[in-house]
Parts: C-alpha cells; sequence; structure tokens
C-alpha cells in the first residue's frame, strides 16, 4: 500500500470543476495525539455534482471509546466490536481518496487523524492537496456568529441529515461546498490555489489548529500535475503547414474504379467527393471494403454509393494537436482542411501527423468539443495552463503559447455558445430565430491572450429590432455564454463588452449603424470601442456574417482620415517606462504592467497602421510585418518592435504561471526582482524599443 498519492488536480482548477472527495471522520476524542478512528465517512464530487451513495465504514479503534463521545457521534463499543480494523479499511479508502483534492470542515482535523492512522500502521503518508469549508465560509467575508457547521449550514439553507455521523456530515459538507463556490467567485476566489491561499490569510484560526496539534489545513505544497510532459511540435504547427495540397476531388458519379485509378496514379489514400453542398470522402479502407463485398463488379459503380458524408474537416489556421484530437475522437484518419469560408484547400491524414505521437495533447485539444456541460467545460479548460507552461519550458515561442491560449478561448467560447443553443431549447425556446455569429474581440482575436483574461464577445444577428423577439432570443444566449464562461474560469468584463449587454448584441443594421456612429464621431468612449472591436474574431454560429461585419468596419475605418489621426493620437499618447540610468519604473509591490507600457502601445499602433494600409492580417507582429518594404518604413523599427512584442508576451507569461501556483490572482504585472540580470536587460531593451511605434507612425502623423 502506497498511502494517499497526491490530487492530480492543477492549481489553476475552477472549484465548481475539482475532482474532490469530501470526507469526515468520528474518532475516540479530540485529541489528535490518542484519537482513533471509529467511523469513516466520504463522498465525491465530479464535475460539481455529489457522485455516488458515498462511502461509510466502521473502524475497530482497538481501544476504549469514551461514553462521552459516544453520546456525541452514536458509535459506541458494541458497534465496532466486529467492524474491520484501519488497516482494512485503508486500502478502499485509497481507492476512493487517491488523485483527488480532500475537502472537509475542519479538515485539518481528520488529516493529522489519518497522518497518526497511517503511521501507527507503518503506511506512507503524503498529505493530500485541501480545503476546509470552515476556512472558505470566512473567506466569502460572510459575518457570521460562528463557523460551525450549523451555522454555516443554516446560512446556506443546507439541511443536515445524521448531524455526527460520518456519511452524514461528508454528504452536508459536499453541499455546503457547493453552495460557497459562487459565492468564492464572486469575490474572485476562482481556482484551487486561489481558494488554498484565501484559506492561509486567516492565521488566527490557522495558529489555533497548530496549538492544538492539527497538520496544516490547506498545504502550500503542489501536486504534480497532470500533464507532466507534453511534446511541443503539434503546438508549433499549423494545419497548413502539414497538409498534402491541392485535395484531390471527383464527382459523385465518378466510379470506383476511376478513383483507384487516381489514388495509384497520385499516391494519396483518399478522395473527397464534390457535393452541391459540401463534401464526402472516400478512402482506400472504403475502397477494398467494397471490393472484398462485392468483387470487381463493384468498380463499376458510382462513389455516391460508397462515400462518407458529412466530411470531418478542419480549418487550416488550426494548430496541429487539435487535429490530432479531432482523429482521436471521430476515430477517423483522414480529415479535409478547409479555408474560413469552407472551401477545401487541403487533405490531412494520420501519416501527416505521424511525427508527433503526442497523446497528451489530446486531453486539451478535442475536450471542449467533448464537454457536456459547464463542469466538464471547467476540466478541460484547468488543462490550458499545464499546456503553456510546458510548451514555455521547452523555449516555444510566446507568440505561439498565446495563439494556442486564444485559438482555445475561442474554442470554450464556441462550445459555451452550443451549450447554451442546446439549454434554450430544452428550456422551450426553440432554435436561434435567424442566423448569427458569436464575436470574440480584443486579444483573443488578435490571437494573443495570456491567462490573464475576461471576456470581450459580442453578437451579430441578421435582423430583429432592439428588445424584440430575435434580441430577447440572443440576450437569453449572450447571458447564457457569459456565466459559463466566468464559471469556469473566463470573469465577466468589468467594461460590460459582453453580448449578454444590449451594447454589445445588435442585428446587422443596427451594427452598421454604430459603427458609423463610432468612427464618425470618434469620442475617447467611441474610440475605446473601436479599439476592442476592430480585433473581432466570429468564432460560433454563422462565421461568414460575423467575417462580413468585420471588413466592413475596416472599410469604414480606412475611409475616415480623421478618424485614423484621433486613433493616432491616442496610440501614441504614452511615456517611457524606463526612468534615469535606463532604470524600470515600477509600482507597487515592485511589478510593472507590461501591458499598459509594453504591449497597449505596441497592438494598438499595429491596428492603426493596419486599418490605414487595408492589411488584413489579424496578428500584431503579422500587421507590422505587412508594412516591409514600404519606404516610409524603417526595417529595423519594425523588427525591433516585434521581438520587443514577443519578450513581453514570455515576460508576463512566466509571471502569471508563477502566480497561478501560488494562488495570486493573474494580472499583467511583472515582478522585475524576481528576473535575473540577463532577463532585466532584455526587458530593459524591449521597454526602449517601443519608442520606435512613434517613428512607424510618425510619417502618418505629419500625413494627417
Amino acid at each position: 500500500m502506497s498511502g494517499f498519492r497526491p490530487a492530480t488536480a492543477l492549481s489553476g482548477a475552477p472549484l465548481l470543476s475539482l475532482s474532490a472527495v469530501v470526507l469526515d471522520t468520528e474518532t475516540t476524542g479530540l485529541d489528535t495525539a490518542r484519537a482513533r478512528i471509529v467511523q469513516i465517512g466520504a463522498v465525491r464530487l465530479n464535475h460539481g455534482e455529489i457522485e455516488g451513495a458515498g462511502f461509510d465504514r466502521l473502524v475497530n479503534p482497538g481501544a476504549p471509546i469514551p461514553p462521552e463521545t459516544t453520546a456525541i457521534h452514536g458509535v459506541s463499543d458494541d458497534d465496532v466490536a466486529e467492524a474491520p480494523v484501519f488497516t482494512e479499511v485503508q486500502p478502499e479508502l485509497e481507492d476512493m481518496v487517491t488523485g483527488r483534492v480532500m475537502i472537509g470542515h475542519s479538515i485539518a482535523f481528520d488529516l493529522t487523524i489519518l497522518r497518526r492512522e497511517h503511521e501507527r500502521a507503518h503506511l506512507p503518508w503524503q498529505a493530500p492537496r485541501s480545503l476546509c469549508t470552515c476556512l472558505l465560509a470566512r473567506a466569502t467575508g460572510a459575518t457570521l456568529p460562528d463557523y460551525s457547521m450549523e451555522t454555516i449550514a443554516e446560512w446556506l439553507e443546507v439541511e443536515i441529515e445524521g448531524r455526527h455521523t460520518a456519511l452524514g456530515d461528508a454528504r452536508a459538507t459536499a453541499e455546503i461546498y457547493l453552495k460557497l463556490v459562487p459565492l468564492l467567485r464572486d469575490k474572485g476566489i476562482r481556482t484551487l490555489a486561489e481558494a488554498e491561499t484565501a484559506c492561509q490569510r486567516f492565521e488566527h484560526q490557522l495558529g489555533q489548529q497548530r496549538d492544538a496539534g492539527w497538520d496544516e489545513a490547506a498545504s502550500a505544497s503542489r501536486a504534480p500535475n497532470a500533464l507532466s510532459r507534453v511534446d511541443s511540435y503539434p503546438y508549433r504547427h499549423r494545419v497548413r503547414e502539414l497538409m498534402s495540397r491541392p485535395a484531390l476531388l471527383v464527382l459523385p458519379a465518378a466510379t470506383l474504379g476511376d478513383v483507384l485509378s487516381q489514388l495509384m496514379e497520385k499516391s494519396v489514400s483518399s478522395v473527397f467527393v464534390e457535393l452541391e453542398e459540401g463534401y464526402g470522402i472516400l478512402t482506400e479502407r472504403d475502397l477494398l471494403r467494397a471490393l472484398h463485398a462485392g468483387g470487381s463488379d463493384v468498380l463499376a459503380r458510382p462513389v455516391a454509393e460508397f462515400m462518407s458524408v458529412p466530411l470531418e474537416s478542419v480549418r487550416a489556421e488550426t494548430f496541429a494537436y487539435r487535429a490530432l484530437g479531432r482523429m482521436a475522437r471521430r476515430n477517423v484518419r483522414h480529415l479535409g482542411v478547409v479555408d474560413e469560408n469552407g472551401a477545401l484547400v487541403g487533405a490531412l491524414t494520420s501519416r501527416n501527423l505521424l511525427r508527433q505521437r503526442a497523446e497528451d495533447a489530446l486531453i486539451l485539444a478535442d475536450g471542449l468539443v467533448a464537454a457536456r456541460s459547464t463542469e466538464q467545460l471547467g476540466v478541460v479548460w484547468a488543462e490550458l495552463p499545464v499546456v503553456a507552461r510546458n510548451l514555455l519550458g521547452e523555449d516555444v515561442d510566446p507568440r505561439h503559447i498565446a495563439a494556442i491560449i486564444s485559438q482555445e478561448l475561442c474554442g470554450l467560447t464556441r462550445r459555451a455558445t452550443e451549450l447554451g443553443e442546446q439549454q434554450m431549447a430544452a428550456d422551450g425556446l426553440g432554435p436561434p430565430p435567424c442566423p448569427y455569429a458569436v464575436l470574440v474581440l480584443g486579444s483573443a482575436g488578435r490571437g494573443e491572450s495570456l491567462l490573464a483574461m475576461d471576456q470581450d464577445n459580442a453578437i451579430v444577428f441578421e435582423a430583429g429590432a432592439a428588445g424584440g423577439p430575435e434580441d430577447r432570443w440572443f440576450a437569453k444566449l449572450g447571458t447564457y455564454v457569459a456565466d459559463a464562461l466566468d464559471q469556469v474560469g473566463v470573469p465577466y468584463c468589468k467594461g460590460g463588452v459582453m453580448a449578454s449587454n444590449a451594447e454589445w448584441r445588435k442585428d446587422v443594421a443596427a451594427w452598421q449603424g454604430t459603427l458609423s456612429d463610432w468612427i464618425g464621431r470618434a469620442t475617447p468612449e467611441d474610440l475605446l470601442n473601436t479599439d476592442i472591436f476592430f480585433d473581432c474574431l466570429p468564432v460560433a454560429g454563422d462565421l461568414k456574417l460575423g467575417r462580413a461585419l468585420r471588413r466592413e468596419a475596416y472599410a469604414l475605418g480606412a475611409g475616415a482620415a480623421s478618424f485614423q489621426s484621433l486613433l493616432t493620437k491616442t496610440s501614441t499618447d504614452f511615456s517611457s517606462a524606463l526612468g534615469w540610468f535606463g532604470r524600470i519604473r515600477t509600482g507597487d509591490q515592485g511589478r510593472i504592467d507590461l501591458k499598459a507600457n509594453g504591449l497597449l502601445p505596441i497592438f494598438s499602433g499595429a491596428r492603426v497602421l493596419a486599418i490605414r494600409h487595408e492589411i488584413e492580417a489579424q496578428s500584431t507582429p503579422e500587421r507590422l510585418l505587412a508594412l516591409l518594404g514600404r519606404p516610409d518604413v524603417s526595417t529595423s523599427d519594425v523588427e525591433n518592435v516585434v521581438e520587443a512584442h514577443k519578450i513581453f508576451l514570455g515576460a508576463i507569461l512566466a509571471q502569471q504561471l508563477d502566480d497561478l501556483d501560488q494562488g495570486i490572482q493573474l494580472s499583467n504585472k511583472v515582478d522585475v526582482g524576481r528576473l535575473a540580470k540577463s532577463e532585466r536587460d532584455e526587458l530593459r531593451w524591449a521597454l526602449e524599443q517601443v519608442q520606435c511605434i512613434k517613428g512607424l507612425m510618425g510619417n502618418y502623423m505629419a500625413w494627417n
């Protein structure tokens, strides 16, 4: 027996989605040095729900049970006379607990008792990651007369059945925990590590526990992550780099004999069938099965009789790890590759991907697509920081990592939208009343999100007046999406840039009017809104509808010189973050905000230049590099700014990963003191290059 192995839960796992066991022990007394277990009760929590009937075992303590304790929990010497001893119960308990976070009311007491029982039995012991509902209730800020289980249960309207029985208390504690989660989220406590840190702030209560000889309730140790190693290749490369092109197309009337000839001639393993709407596919395996069943006579029959429809496809700009996940989930060996308009541009096979057998990648790759609830989305979303950490440790370009994070945020928003549609249909509200698109805005739209993200999204629908039936339907959908993202770990936008708000949910005509107003008036608020909107990316619904609106916004902006002038002035209105002798200026706690002082001037300036020169690229580096070759653009300035952008992303991401493990709320502020001298020198150089943005926009400012 190995003792309890550590929980595989991730520091960034949302509290709602924890894989946990809620445990309670009844003992011979309260003195942890001498007390023995007489009863153990436990229930599992999975995806925010209590699972199964639970674990309930009497234990023979090998010592008399004092009458005064029997009076409390009702377990007498007679009850345990024939019960197994702890060493006989321990293996079953270990199976229940291993790999899970342990939750309990005053869990430090139970942890201490369990440790001592293991030591008496000469069994190894490693304390699991744990959360105490008593301390979590305090972390909500609630002012209660006391924080006993009875008082907290009454406050949260949880009925305790079987108080002072191990299973009864465990089940009540599980219900208390689930009701605490949204209250903690309101306080900005969303993840396992943040909850652990919040519990550790109650030094008075922890001191009392230590004085009583109890173990630490919320261990600062971090358990190994579920993804300990990730092959970075599928995270570095996009499908367009690996696919075969062009795709081999045939018509439905083509015969199997024709297809066989083409497969042999082109040395490929599949053909795609061009249909009136969409595509089908016929693979070499399909052909072999047809020959086996019907002999050579089938070669004269049309391919339409044997093809598979619809074609499983993936976008060319998708990272390879997502294609791996799609193949694994759908159990297919071939994917069509399509462009943003759905046109077939290539083929991807398992052979193309053979060089990256990254099974770990599958955890993240298609997990969002397979999720069936908000809680399941949270389980998958918690894997993202682990992937980011591994890739950063392998020196993968931070811009690639930011693109992966952004792609997953878009995928999360897409899946939340799909689940929202399903829920609304189940509620009797019917399907969408008209075509629509959900847009992700800001950094995720540019492919530059890191881990300290919040929501920026919008909805455009085909037609419908504000407050009308269409608008009301999409208001409910926008609210569902916003709530789901918040529960998973992507907080509500503090500025209200969410489709749940009417300002960011309109039909096409209303959006056209809004864009014209923003660009025509160009007030400070208008400029802020356009800044967010111009990086929009459609992720769900009718993507063409969203792309058309984005093109219209850029066309309007490109034709408005005064609007561009104001954007330029705003984008260049910043001062250097370097002081005397090149010293980095820091604020509270020795940190510098690298978004405000580094990324913001760069991506704002690149956006203005993209609008001015009608550059269609979405990401900041691509927008800047598209300027190369112009006579009025300094090549060295562009290259230096692009490199600085990379340095800022890497520094912020590394800090966020450290903060996540420490339970510190994530931000874009970097602790300069934690950097090595070479890293500080690199950051100082990058901050110097930010001024080059003014140089790149200088000629344009003069032109205006």
